[in-house]
């Protein structure tokens, strides 16, 4: 059975160091991320941003533009030029809701769909350029998933 490590303690100039702070290590890791997967979505013609509008439409049928921005953890303004863009491209159809003209449905185009079928290696890279196994990677997204629901409800105490 392996030794339990002792806890680490930084001394206050470590503790002031980027390096050591959770914030910075979460932000570097996500532009790590991104970086590993523009190579594997510019011969798509997509952004990350647009393919996680894609997985998020792919994954349930019509959807409004409120829907994918709460799923997505966004704000509406900010994906509408995501949108528009993927819409040009050919993948997603845009229209007024009949019965609520404020609300945008979003569909999955044919060519959307089709494009379904290319991005299914893209995970593949991912594991491939990470090292992760599918158990750590599922783990580090519980974990990360906690700690995103802690924050938030930190933030709605404050």
């Amino acid at each position: 059975m392996p030794t339990p490590k002792p806890p680490r303690s930084l001394s206050p100039t470590e503790a002031l160091m980027p390096e050591n702070q959770l914030c910075f290590a979460l932000y570097s890791a996500s532009l790590a991320m991104s970086k590993a997967y523009k190579p594997l979505l510019e011969p798509l013609n997509l952004t990350y941003l647009q393919y996680l509008v894609m997985l998020a439409l792919w994954s349930g049928g019509p959807s409004n533009l409120a829907q994918v921005a709460k799923r997505l953890m966004l704000d509406s303004p900010s994906l509408t030029p995501v949108l528009k863009r993927l819409e040009a491209a050919g993948y997603v159809q845009r229209t007024r809701d009949p019965e609520d003209d404020r609300r945008i449905v979003l569909t999955v185009t044919a060519a959307g769909q089709r494009l379904k079928a290319e991005v299914k290696g893209i995970q593949a890279g991912i594991a491939t350029a990470s090292s992760c196994t599918l158990e750590e990677a599922l783990g580090l997204m519980d974990r990360l998933k906690t700690l995103r629901t802690q924050l938030v409800a930190g933030q709605d105490e404050v």
